[in-house]
């Protein structure tokens, strides 16, 4: 761009993005380009810069420009003067890094398109992955550049929040190291997978599990032309942008401006994919991404989104501190925690639950409801925490699972007998039959699931995976079944603990759906979730009765309630919401009143406030 810059193009395009909602881009500094050579800064290139924020400052769009780039669009774009040094030990690397951040800071600082800073672009795809040290060290070293540079503005590292609380894979980045370092998260998303509501929740999940006490932005998400059409690359945008909101996620940047007219030119040469990847066509005519980005604003300024919040939920999912602490677990049981993760979160979502994901690590709270879904892994301490949260009122469910690896095979708990109120039957290294379609069938009832109920839970996964816990039902000490398998085993069963109570299923039924293909077609963990609610009193107030469509809602500090709905499905859906007696539904952009129902579109979205009732819990 900088070589062959052309202001009047840039006010275009600008211009175009402007006219569609967009009040901020993020914008790159090419590294060989800007600096040359080691202590040597390319005035031209910065004179360019300049007129990009006159531009910006002028259309009132604002910018975050990415210092050390580097890596982009599938190519390494290294200075020319590196000579293999590593970029997070060398010291003279560090040294160069911090330098040309800080002189490119003083150069602009005064600019008022500016809105915050990034330090690299998905930075271990080209420096590559280091120790947790070095790259805490990097990161201090780069952040405190910009602030030697005179900037007070928000900075972030730019890498993605491609960590091990996201991925439960080590590149040695860590968002617990940054929480003196970044002043926002920024998750980058591009997922690949086998059921299209896990494709439409990714960026959600992503943002959902980047919460430490810092905001999230979705830094990065987009869909190229040849891998999506139009029309489906804009029900991605849509589902994207509304679930990642109602995941806590309070700023986007999508990839990219425009598609590229540039097929000789490299990356896009050899990555010819990533010519598709814009807003706009060459021409400047909007995508579909583009018109979802406009629609998406319409709705944040009539909600005035800096002014509302989440909503407390009664609600939380458990995730174990084995994702991203404890040495010598097997990846392959690490690596399947943020897939049932997620499972279980878009289950809890589809039964109007609004979760929150505690971590085991950060001493949560007590919750009502506590889901600890297909786990292996969970420390003794844990345990009794779980325990006394039963006793002190909540309703806890844990499903077991024997992991995906094969190493140790079972759940590594201390006593099973002090959760299922029975003793288990397991043989030492064996696993326990399951079949392909694992039925439960409920002979008692549980919330709004009367005796007599099935639900169904095919199974899917590794073969080391295909394991139960059986019971001994007939050496209950304070344990009762609830439902059993097809076999006439105990599947789910529950102990009354003080003024709560600790439910166990013998399946690892979220990860079956997790592992499954167009799981979420037919999934009925959600069935199981939303009658554990009932049980702990924590039914939502506003709710469909239809695994199609989620309600999920913001509170404004004016007291205004609104509330999300979202259509999961291709179909068209006339959403009804059970409410209680007295609350009207008014659509927020056309102020029509869609109490007695809410049409929804394939993939579609509506947004309504509610008026009249009590606060929205």
């Amino acid at each position: 761009m900088w070589r062959t810059y052309d202001g009047a193009v840039v006010r275009e395009e600008l211009r175009i993005l402007r006219d569609h909602g967009v009040t901020l881009t993020r914008s790159f500094f090419f590294w060989p380009d800007f600096q040359p050579a080691p202590d040597t800064i390319d005035e031209e290139f910065v004179a360019r810069w300049r007129d990009f924020l006159r531009a910006s400052e002028e259309l009132g769009v604002a910018t975050v420009p990415t210092f050390l780039v580097g890596h982009m669009s599938g190519e390494d774009w290294d200075v020319p003067w590196r000579g293999g040094r590593d970029l997070y030990r060398d010291g003279f690397m560090l040294g160069q890094q911090a330098w040309f951040i800080r002189e490119m800071v003083r150069r602009t600082v005064d600019s008022p398109a500016v809105a915050g800073w990034l330090i690299s672009n998905e930075f271990t795809n080209y420096a590559g992955p280091s120790d947790p040290d070095y790259v805490r060290a990097w990161g201090l070293v780069c952040v405190n550049a910009v602030r030697a540079g005179g900037s007070t503005l928000p900075v972030s590292l730019g890498d993605g929040a491609w960590t091990m609380e996201l991925t439960a894979r080590d590149n040695g980045f860590r968002l617990r190291r940054q929480h003196d370092i970044a002043d926002f998260v920024g998750p980058h998303s591009y997922p690949m997978g086998d059921d299209q509501v896990r494709i439409h929740f990714a960026a959600a999940v992503a943002c959902e599990l980047s919460h430490f006490d810092k905001p999230v932005l979705l830094e990065e998400f987009g869909v190229p032309n040849v891998l999506s059409s139009d029309p489906n690359a804009g029900h991605l945008y849509r589902q994207s942008l509304h679930n990642s909101l109602l995941a806590g996620a309070t700023g986007w940047i999508a990839w990219n401006n425009t598609d590229f007219d540039l097929p000789t030119v490299d990356p896009y040469r050899h990555h010819p994919f990533e010519l598709g990847f814009g807003l706009t066509r060459p021409d400047g005519t909007p995508k579909a991404a583009l018109r979802e980005l406009a629609d998406f604003r319409r709705v944040l300024d009539a909600v005035d989104l800096p002014g509302c919040t989440r909503p407390p939920t009664s609600t939380a999912i458990l995730l174990p501190s084995y994702m991203d602490q404890h040495p010598r677990v097997p990846a392959g049981d690490r690596e399947v925690i943020p897939a049932i993760t997620a499972h279980a979160y878009v289950a809890a979502k589809v039964a109007d639950l609004a979760p929150a994901i505690l971590r085991e690590l950060d001493d949560p709270e007590r919750s009502s409801l506590v889901l600890v879904p297909s786990n292996k892994l969970l420390t003794a301490p844990a345990f009794n925490r779980l325990l006394d949260w039963a006793a002190a009122g909540s309703h806890v469910y844990l499903s077991w699972f024997v992991g995906a690896s094969g190493a140790h095979r079972g759940a590594w708990w201390p006593d099973v007998e002090a959760v299922a109120g029975m003793p288990h039957t397991l043989r030492y290294g064996l696993l326990e039959p399951v079949d392909d379609v694992v039925t439960w069938q409920f002979e008692r009832p549980l919330g709004d699931l009367p005796a007599g109920t099935r639900l169904e839970f095919p199974f899917a996964g590794t073969d080391q995976a295909r394991g139960m816990l059986p019971l001994d039902e007939a050496a209950a000490t304070d344990g009762e079944v609830l439902a059993r398998d097809n076999r006439g085993r105990p599947a789910l069963v529950r102990r009354r603990v003080g003024t709560g109570a600790v439910y166990l299923s013998t399946y690892a039924v979220e990860y079956f759906g997790s592992a499954r293909p167009h799981a979420h077609r037919d999934d009925q963990v959600h069935r199981l979730y939303r009658a554990l609610a009932a049980e702990a009193g924590v039914s939502p107030e506003v709710s469909v009765d239809d695994p199609r469509v989620y309600v999920d809602g913001l509170v404004h500090t004016s007291g205004r309630r609104y509330i999300w709905l979202v259509n999961l499905s291709p179909d068209e859906v006339t959403a009804h919401c059970a409410t209680p007696p007295g609350w009207r539904l008014k659509d927020v952009l056309s102020g029509a009143d869609r109490t007695d129902g809410v049409a929804l579109s394939p993939f579609g979205v509506a947004t309504v406030e509610i008026e009249g009732g009590s606060a929205l819990a």
